[in-house]
């Protein structure tokens, strides 16, 4: 049974459960869980993660931890009952742990690792917490490191502030905003202080002064490296300081034995000291550590014989320096020790040895040497800072291992009261001693022993250095043959305080022998006692000590012989009778020095400190000694404290008249020496001694009155020193006084207390007295009272103990009340005077409410008047903040309403005046800089906010209704309220608090709403009805939109757990001020209208708000807004005009989104309808909707990683909104110059010019004044639109259309010449001049056009399920436009099919591509119909200016006939017509209309025979009239190609499918059309005979057997069409073909006139016009199909006719033996895959072309264009169909090893050998049309000529050849014909395209008959340069080298040449015959590809098909005789 449970309340999940079972609460490791109820191992609860869902888990799964349950029932809350730093950082951890992997994917690996660290810290630390096993310190160190932490990681990751105070997160309800406040600055100082890493420390709030921080050095020796002493060392480390030239420290002693380890085996790994106290100020001084080196042997190291081996002396051995300044930087960065290399030095002489370390540091490098690179010292140091205490803390490792702590010599900066300390410091210094008759100098020891006054030698007490043990005697060391030996060795003297007094010194000489016997010999000795006779110690000085003879049998056992002797001079003074027969002789010509250095807490060395300490035994001395007291140094007074005050109040009760100036005057001396930041710690050892020690009852009444006499006489003295060190021991003196009182009180049982009570009102009347006085003239009088002021408020607590809390506060105002207002007083004084205030509301008084009722409205006057002059603000902001501090720490007390209604009354209004004057400040900084620097401005702003904001947090409803009470008029509360309303509003505009203070902005902004509904009330009752105000309204209005749409109220974009903090804490602050805001927007009523438009565009902002209730609550606004400008003017267009100005900015900006719209339009669509005005307001909240739509699409390409065509498109969409549907001009011009920006980005320079022209159409040539707008300066309209068209026409120029730029130059032109402007007429005229220039010359690509279909609802609104026609890019082709948009669409599914989709894709959840090639229809057909027109410039007219479009789909209708699939085969031709012409102001266009047409298989075939026919007649007609001389190559591929096709199938198809008495009965219909095959087919034989008439005639000898094959294949194909025909038999190959009716057309021997041929182009079932650029396309498409055209300009006649009559054809014939494979052969052509290729690919094949001969010298390089090669090879990667016919892009091509014979590619050389393209040879046959050619040089009379056709004369027309493109690859490949693959492999023959490229590197032709001058060409040609000579690509380079080796007789000669035999054409080799090969469908693309595509190397044999065995003889017999040739 389930049972609510007690205890087990909170716990934590520590293994996941899944929830498996029914009811189960799915629960993850590291979860929080309240357990509700528990049953048999099982708990029922929720996870605080997911309060409102129940379940059971596991109670085992829990780790239980102690709460605090409150409020137990149903609805009960449980906190843990841990430290809250803990839930901190569990929380913490958890909320960073999302961030951090972001960190990871963003690439932010170093912050990635550096949190990682921090986290793995965090646990680490929040582990330890939790044990429960540290001390309270630790407790509060691990704290500190966590705070330290989590600030730093909220801090890098962009998280908020967290307040804190003690390391524990406020409460903002707990604490005033000030405080709060501050927090947030000193949490931010902190949190910039752990960044940096810099660790100082920072003074506590109301510390008055900031301890300095010591260092200590730690230095340990890690070994001294040396192999050639042998001996014990003694290594002496001490501080030097180079500039003071003397050592600072004492010396750190390391004793070392030979091998250089320690003598003490203890002392391993432990040879380290700590060099303490050292001050910030020694840190800065020329530091150095000094190591001297004593070696411990023989007198000399290498001389065995001087001195015996058992006698030892101290000897120098040498010395090391290491400077600290160098290293300093180093040990601050590094935390740890860190090693340092000392190099050892020794002294060249050794009497110089006392300043080796002065000479290495100097570098004087010849007074020592290096003895070897061996010698040295390895030590580290580290430097540490803190306390001794603070670093035993932190260190604890440092102090285990036998840290010998060396101390500086002398106190350090801070005397601890504690630190008791007696050490005698001693230097030897020197000696001067006799030779005593001796040849050589003395080798002198000095002995060194401390005796009592007993004779008795004391033990223990002389010390050679730290780190070793006190000794009883001390040796120094000895200097080598010296009588004066200079030292310099510092011996510390730790001798017992009580054995001080009596004790002397003993110095004996001793000469050390270097003899065998190696004696020490005595003598002499100098003495010295300790204390001089009147008790003061040895002073601090050089001593010079007299030395006495002596001998070794001298005695010192009674040392009282020696006693009575002076010691040194100034005792020789003191006892001048001294016998002359004494023991002891002093030796005059002998002289010892020694200094001494005493640092005693005990002794002093000040006679004066004496004589005032023993005043009893010169009482008469008193007056001199007090007086002479204040030059007693501070350590001394320190020192003996105590003991100094007893006396001072002990001489002050003996004799007060006397001495009570004197000893007042010594007591504030001592007083004042403890301010003293090097005393200031002895201040707790006088608080001490006036607590437990003071007995001075009777001193109270001697120091008050001393101390009012002091106050009385500062008006009248000159000099007030000593009156203003009485003012700052104020607070001393007080406690002298008070104590004083209590003990004489304690003493008296309270005698004389009125007496005492009117003395220190009298001293209050002084002190005001002094106060009140005019210190403007007298600066000394000032310093006195700033001196008062400054002690003022550390009386008070004393005063409390005596008096109450009022009397005190009645003092205190009084003494505050008697100073002169600001007015009066300087500025410094001002400053005093609010720093005392600031004191007086910071003590203890103040915090009583009695006292507060006393103090407060002074503290507040004073205020008010700085505030009011804008004086002082920073220390007024302080008084504030710590009155509001106060105030709200006692909120529950009743009196604090009376205290805030007097804030409310004084400060309100200058709070708020000061806030704007601040404010405006701010502003204006960056113009002019202010006084004060931006940081102070800043931290000013914040500091008076956060006070308004405390006072007004403490106001309640009764305050608000006073103050808006008090107000005299509805003038003084406007003024009022516009303040506050701005001050508000410049809070959210300039963003006071950082962003990441939320806590401070949230409060700020719960403040805010709560004062507005407040003052919301005054503002409608007093401003709404007649007595309406526009600006308080407004002001409001602003306000209140201001706030809603604050970023830190945003909630959307924060975390779920921190939402749901704020949501619990304070609500939607948004909902509530809309909610504030609507209800007040009600109340206006008819004053609505004057907001109208003004506040639209605000309230949209508000709208836009992504809160529901937000929206749902301010949207009805418009619609009210739209009813009252509707019932004012009738219409609404105000709104109308401002709500889509503002829509436009904020969307763009980045508001609203998909839901918004909706909402829009619903809620507003609801209420219209309701309306009289509902269609025009229907009409308006649709188009609005619709704009809406546009914009954030148009916002989401624009934020998005989107591509240009993505964001080109939208704004196109957009802008065409602006202007057909809502007509705004201004949007609409906008937007033209952001997609005009767009374009020149994309370098989409014609499409940019476009779109700039759409502007300039807007403006008229007038002189009308335009304003300033974008980019443009005012000027007028005439110039902006010439400045329009410059540019535009720029753009032209730079897009290459200059034929669109020719208009805009005339335009300008006309207005230059209207104006006379002569200068830019001729500007332009030339510019204009120049583009035709450019249209002739330079080279234009033609762009491919693909259609494409976007489907589904996931694509944006202006694309969604529409379809467009877009123009490609310079050489894109199908693939890759087909790649660029499934890149720019990457959710996007490319459609395989043309179908249009069904709505299922259309309504999807999803993107479909639909994309294929389509053919432009160029609008000017006149032009491309017209003669003469240069081809360059028809191509420009083919491809510009477009706006339909055609794509064919082949299909079967009905059953498919397995025999012959034509009967079934249709085309489906879809007509596509743009919204605009491209180009345009984009690269695509909507499709407006598609019209679908389907060609029946009859009509296809008609087209297909009928293009073939004309192919074929033009052709013959050249060769008739000799404009093809010589070669007949390109004939005979043409007739093979029919004839050999229809030998195989051929036309034999149609007939099978159209003249079957079947299918005639079946399509009655279709009559008309069979007749009109029936005569094509008849044409076509008549034509054939004619052709072979001709190529009879031109044949070459080698070529007859090819000529008799054709004669006979002739015969066959005409006998299988002789059951159709009867009359076809009586027709033969010369036939002049009269009978027939289209015979005629090439029979009559009269020229072709151009009439005839366009007759017979208009018969042609196709629109000529329709099919400039369509696919070449098979058999089943040759509807769409077009002929090559191959018009060449010749003379007569034929150069009339138009050049487009037999433009774009191509004929492709049916093989019987290939079913469904229909192939239109072009193997080496530029076509690419049409509709019936690929459902994907409809691109458009070129034309073919007319070849013929020319010399190399004019010869095109047969190269192809990377371009089209580019795009075949993406034709070719396209998918295929099965069910598809074989496509024009797969010919069933005769390969022989992957290339076509060898026969074909010569033949295939020799035709395309030469040709002269007069076009860009970048550009395939398709973009160019047919290629003109000029051969007037070539011209020369035939003997014979064919019977059908007559010879003519060629007409001369100039031709220029054109430069090679620079970016042509070299390719032998480059043009194609269809023959070349042999018609037998496909039945189909089509003379294909042909292209040439020129290459630009080729090397020249050397063949005898090829190579011709340029000057073959016209005269007109001089002014051109050659042709370059021709580069052939390797692929070719096997044909090549067999054309070279003998030049082509078939080419003719030049005008000037006769050919040899001109009767006689040269025969041309036998066509290959192949009968069958097997369909190719996917693999011809793969051949094709490796035959035109890459460089031949090394081929594969591949087998030959059945059949082939012919044609290979035939290639070789061939190739036979051209060898022989």
């Amino acid at each position: 049974m389930w049972t609510p449970t007690e205890e087990e309340k909170y716990g934590v999940v520590i293994c996941s459960f899944r929830g498996s079972v029914p009811q189960g609460l799915v629960l993850e490791i590291g979860e929080t869980v309240q357990i509700l109820e528990k049953c048999e191992g099982w708990y029922r609860g929720v996870s605080t993660k997911k309060p409102n869902v129940k379940g059971i888990f596991p109670a085992n799964y829990i780790h239980l931890k102690k709460a605090i349950v409150s409020n137990r029932g149903q609805y009960e809350t449980v906190v843990p009952l841990e430290d809250s730093i803990v839930t901190e950082v569990t929380a913490t951890l958890q909320e960073w742990a999302s961030l951090w992997k972001q960190l990871y994917v963003k690439h932010k690996v170093d912050l990635f690792y550096k949190l990682r660290h921090v986290m793995n810290e965090l646990i680490d630390l929040r582990r330890q917490l939790l044990s429960g096993h540290l001390t309270q310190d630790q407790v509060r160190e691990v704290k500190r490191h966590i705070t330290v932490r989590l600030d730093w990681g909220n801090e890098h990751l962009g998280l908020d502030l967290v307040p804190r105070k003690d390391f524990e997160v406020v409460d903002s309800d707990q604490i005033s905003v000030s405080d709060l406040y501050k927090m947030h600055l000193s949490s931010r100082q902190s949190v910039q202080q752990s960044t940096s890493q810099v660790d100082t420390m920072r003074p506590r709030h109301g510390e008055t002064c900031r301890m300095p921080v010591p260092h200590h050095f730690f230095l340990s020796l890690k070994s001294f490296t040396y192999n050639t002493i042998g001996e014990d060392t003694d290594v002496f480390f001490s501080l030097y300081d180079m500039r003071e030239g003397k050592q600072i420290s004492e010396r750190f002693l390391v004793r070392l034995n030979k091998n250089g380890g320690p003598r003490n085996p203890e002392k391993i790994e432990r040879m380290c000291a700590l060099f303490t106290d050292l001050s910030s100020k020694d840190m800065k001084r020329d530091l150095y550590i000094v190591a001297h080196v004593i070696r411990i042997g023989r007198m000399l190291l290498n001389d065995s014989k001087k001195g015996p081996p058992h006698l030892h002396y101290r000897r120098p051995y040498g010395c090391a320096v290491l400077s600290i300044l160098d290293v300093l930087q180093s040990l601050t960065e590094v935390k740890e020790e860190k090693d340092f290399v000392l190099k050892v030095y020794t002294c060249n002489n050794e009497s110089e040895w006392s300043q080796i370390h002065e000479n290495i540091i100097r570098k004087s490098s010849a007074k020592y040497s290096a003895p070897s690179a061996s010698h040295g010292l390895i030590i580290s140091l580290q430097l540490l800072r803190g306390d001794m205490e603070q670093i035993r803390r932190e260190n604890p490792m440092i102090f285990n291992r036998g840290l010998a702590i060396t101390r500086k010599l002398g106190f350090p900066d801070v005397i601890m009261p504690g630190d008791i300390r007696n050490d005698l410091y001693l230097t030897l210094e020197k000696g001067d001693f006799e030779r005593g008759g001796k040849s050589v100098q003395k080798n002198i020891e000095v002995t060194m022993y401390v005796l009592y006054a007993d004779g008795e030698i004391l033990k223990d007490c002389i010390s050679l250095g730290s780190g070793e043990p006190n000794r009883s005697s001390y040796h120094s060391f000895v200097l080598y043959h010296s009588n004066s030996p200079r030292w310099g060795e510092i011996i510390k003297l730790p001798i017992p305080i009580d054995r001080f007094r009596g004790s002397h010194l003993r110095f004996e000489f001793r000469h050390c022998s270097t003899k065998d016997k190696g004696e020490k010999k005595l003598f002499g000795f100098a003495f010295s006692p300790l204390m001089r006779d009147d008790g003061t110690t040895l002073s601090d000085d050089i001593h010079e000590l007299y030395v006495y003879k002596c001998d070794e049998n001298s005695t010192f056992n009674n040392h009282a012989l020696y006693l009575g002797l002076p010691c040194c001079k100034e005792d020789y003074n003191g006892c001048p009778n001294i016998p002359s027969s004494l023991i002891f002789q002093r030796s005059t010509k002998e002289s010892f020095f020694i200094s001494t250095q005493l640092s005693s807490t005990k002794l002093t060395q000040n006679v004066d400190l004496l004589a005032l300490l023993k005043w009893k035994a010169f009482p008469d001395r008193i007056m001199d000694v007090l007086g002479r007291l204040r030059h007693v140094s501070g350590e001394e007074i320190v020192k003996f404290l105590q003991d100094i005050l007893d006396t001072l109040f002990v001489i002050l009760d003996d004799n007060t008249e006397k001495y009570g100036l004197l000893v007042f005057q010594s007591l504030v001396f001592i007083i004042n020496l403890l301010r003293d930041i090097k005393y200031f710690h002895f201040r707790p050892v006088m608080d001490t001694y006036i607590q437990k020690h003071f007995a001075g009852a009777l001193a109270y009444k001697e120091l008050i009155r001393c101390l009012k006499w002091y106050m009385d006489c500062s008006a009248e003295l000159i000099r007030q020193d000593h009156i203003q060190e009485a003012m700052r021991a104020l607070e001393y003196l007080f406690k002298f006084i008070v104590q004083s009182r209590i003990l004489y009180s304690r003493a008296t049982c309270g005698m004389e207390e009125e007496q005492f009570r009117s003395s220190i009102q009298e001293l209050f009347q002084s002190i005001r007295f002094v106060l009140s006085l005019d210190s403007r003239n007298s600066e000394t009088l000032l310093f006195t009272q700033a001196a008062l002021l400054n002690s003022f408020p550390t009386i008070f607590d004393e005063l409390l103990q005596m008096f109450t809390v009022q009397e005190v506060a009645e003092f205190v105002r009084g003494t505050l009340g008697s100073m002169p207002s600001t007015v009066h007083i300087g500025q410094s004084m001002d400053v005093v005077k609010l720093q005392s205030i600031a004191r007086t509301v910071d003590s203890r008084l103040f915090s009583f409410s009695e006292s507060r009722r006393i103090l407060l409205p002074v503290v507040l006057h004073h205020i008010h008047l700085h505030l009011r002059q804008q004086k002082e603000l920073l220390i007024c902001s302080g008084i504030l903040g710590s009155i509001f501090s106060i105030v709200k720490t006692s909120s529950l007390e009743a009196d604090v309403m009376e205290e805030v209604e007097m804030m409310v009354e004084s400060l309100l209004d200058v709070l708020l005046q000061t806030l704007l004057t601040i404010m405006s400040k701010s502003h204006a900084q960056e113009a002019v800089r202010g006084q004060r620097c931006p940081q102070c401005t800043a931290e000013i702003t914040g500091e008076y906010v956060s006070c308004l904001l405390s006072l007004l947090r403490q106001m309640c409803d009764t305050h608000f209704q006073h103050l808006l009470d008090n107000f005299q008029s509805k003038d003084e509360l406007k003024e009022f309220l516009l303040k506050i309303f701005c001050v508000f509003r410049n809070l959210m505009k300039m963003s006071v608090f950082p962003r990441d203070w939320m806590v401070m902005r949230l409060l700020t902004s719960n403040i805010i709403v709560t004062t507005v509904q407040y003052l919301s009330s005054a503002l409608h009752k007093n401003f709404t009805e007649t007595d309406f105000d526009f600006k308080v309204w407004n002001s409001y209005f602003s306000l209140a939109v201001l706030f809603i749409n604050q970023p830190s109220l945003q909630l959307e974009i924060i975390t779920s757990a921190k939402r749901k903090k704020i949501l619990d804490k304070y609500g939607d602050m948004r909902v509530m001020m809309a909610y504030e805001l609507f209800s007040m927007w009600q109340n206006l009523g008819e004053h609505k209208i004057h907001f109208i438009p003004g506040m639209i565009g605000p309230f949209l902002g508000v709208t836009l708000v992504p809160q529901p209730e937000v929206r749902n609550i301010m949207i009805p606004i418009f619609h009210d807004m739209m009813d009252w400008e509707q019932r004012k003017n009738g219409n609404f267009k105000q709104v109308e005009a401002e709500l889509i100005d503002k829509l436009d900015s904020m969307v763009s900006e980045g508001k609203g989104d998909e839901s918004y719209r909706e909402l829009f339009s619903l809620l507003l669509l609801e209420k219209v309808e309701q309306e009289t005005w509902r269609e025009t307001g229907i009409s308006f909240v649709t188009s609005v909707t619709r704009l809406m739509e546009r914009l954030l699409d148009y916002r989401d390409c624009m934020k998005g990683e989107e591509t240009e065509n993505k964001k080109i498109g939208c704004t196109v969409n957009l802008m065409n909104f602006y202007k057909s549907e809502i007509n705004k001009e201004e949007m609409y011009i906008r937007y033209i110059h952001k997609l005009c920006d767009m374009h020149l980005q994309a370098e989409n320079y014609t499409e940019a010019a476009f779109t700039l022209l759409l502007y300039c159409e807007l403006l008229q040539w007038e002189d009308r004044p335009l304003r300033e707008f974008l980019h443009y300066p005012s000027q007028t309209e005439w110039q902006r639109k010439e400045g329009l068209c410059r540019k535009i026409i720029h753009y032209f120029n730079k897009g290459k259309s200059w034929e669109f730029g020719i208009p805009l130059c005339r335009e300008l032109a006309c207005q230059y010449e209207s104006l006379y402007d002569y200068q830019s007429l001729s500007w332009i005229r030339k510019m204009e001049a120049s583009y035709y220039d450019n249209i002739m010359e330079q080279q234009r690509l033609e762009p491919e056009f693909f259609r494409v279909g976007f489907y589904g609802r996931k694509f944006p609104f202006f694309l969604r399920n529409k379809e467009y026609v877009c123009r490609g890019h310079d050489y894109e082709r199908l693939e890759a436009f087909q790649q660029r948009m499934l890149s720019e669409f990457p959710q996007a599914v490319a459609m395989q099919h043309p179908n249009h989709p069904d709505d299922a894709i259309l309504q999807c959840d999803a993107q479909y591509l639909q994309i294929y090639a389509v053919t432009p229809i160029p609008d000017y057909v006149d032009v491309l119909q017209m003669d003469r027109v240069p081809d360059r410039v028809k191509s420009f007219y083919r491809v510009n200016n477009v706006r339909k479009f055609r794509y064919d789909r082949p299909f079967h209708k009905g059953p498919k006939d397995k025999e012959n699939e034509f009967k079934s085969l249709w085309i489906e031709r879809t007509t596509l017509t743009l919204t605009h012409s491209l180009p345009g102001i984009s690269r695509w266009f909507e499709v407006e209309r598609r019209e679908l047409v389907e060609v029946s298989p009859l009509e296809n075939a008609i087209q297909v025979v009928e293009n073939k026919n004309q192919e074929l007649r033009s052709l013959i007609s050249q060769y008739q009239h000799k404009q093809v001389h010589g070669n007949i190559n390109l004939l005979s591929m043409c007739l093979n190609g029919v004839i050999d096709a229809a030998v195989n199938g051929g036309i034999a198809r149609y007939q099978e499918a159209f003249f079957d008495k079947d299918y005639i009965n079946k399509h009655p219909g279709d009559a008309e059309k069979i007749t009109q095959l029936k005569e094509l087919m008849q044409e076509q034989v008549h034509v054939l005979g004619v052709g072979l008439a001709v190529h009879e005639k031109f044949v070459h000898p080698e070529m007859r057997p090819l000529h008799k094959k054709l004669i006979d294949q002739f015969q066959m194909m005409r006998a299988s069409l002789y059951h159709e025909f009867p009359g076809l038999d009586k027709l033969s190959p010369a036939c002049s073909g009269t009978n027939t009716p289209r015979g005629n057309v090439l029979a009559s021997h009269s020229p072709m006139s151009p009439e005839s041929i366009k007759m017979t182009h208009r018969h042609s079932p196709m629109n000529l016009m329709g099919t400039g650029r369509h696919s070449s396309s098979s058999l089943s498409s040759h509807a769409s199909s077009e002929a090559g055209n191959m018009v060449m300009l010749g003379d007569g006649s034929m150069g009339d006719a138009p050049e487009d009559l037999y433009h774009h054809m191509q004929l492709a014939y049916p093989n019987p033996r290939y079913q469904g494979s229909v192939t239109n052969v072009s193997v080496l052509s530029s076509s690419q895959a049409s509709p019936s290729s690929s459902s994907l690919s409809s691109t458009h094949s070129a034309p073919s072309q007319m070849i013929t001969s020319a010399p190399s010298s004019a010869r095109g390089s047969p190269s192809l264009p990377d371009k089209y090669r580019h795009a075949r090879e993406m034709m070719l990667l396209l998918p295929t169909y099965r069910d598809r016919p074989s496509s024009a892009m797969y010919p069933a091509a005769i390969l022989e090893n992957g290339q076509p014979p060898n026969f074909q590619r010569a033949l295939f050389q020799q035709v395309v050998g030469a040709c002269k393209p007069c076009s860009d040879p970048n550009l395939s046959v398709a973009e160019k049309g047919h290629y003109s050619l000029h051969f007037d040089a070539f011209h020369h009379p035939l003997g014979d000529t064919p019977p059908a056709l007559p010879a003519r004369t060629l007409r001369k027309s100039p031709l220029h050849p054109i430069p090679a493109s620079p970016t042509s690859p070299q390719s032998g490949l480059d043009g194609s014909n269809s023959t070349l693959s042999g018609s037998a492999s496909s039945g189909v023959s089509s003379l294909s395209e042909s292209n040439f490229g020129h290459s630009s590197e080729a090397p020249p032709r050397t063949d005898t008959m090829d190579s011709m001058p340029s000057q073959a060409w016209n005269a007109d040609e001089d002014l051109e340069p050659p042709y370059l000579p021709v580069h052939y690509s390797l692929s070719e380079s096997a044909v090549l080298d067999s054309i070279k080796a003998q030049p082509c007789r078939s080419h003719s000669a030049p005008g000037c040449v006769i050919p040899q035999d001109p009767m006689d054409p040269p025969a041309l080799p036998p066509k290959p015959y192949h009968p069958r090969l097997p369909a190719l469908e996917h693999d011809e693309g793969v051949l094709l590809r490796e035959e035109t595509e890459r460089p031949r190397g090394l081929h594969r044999k591949a087998p030959l098909p059945p059949g082939s065995a012919k044609e290979e003889q035939a290639r070789m017999a061939w190739e036979h005789g051209r060898g022989e040739q």
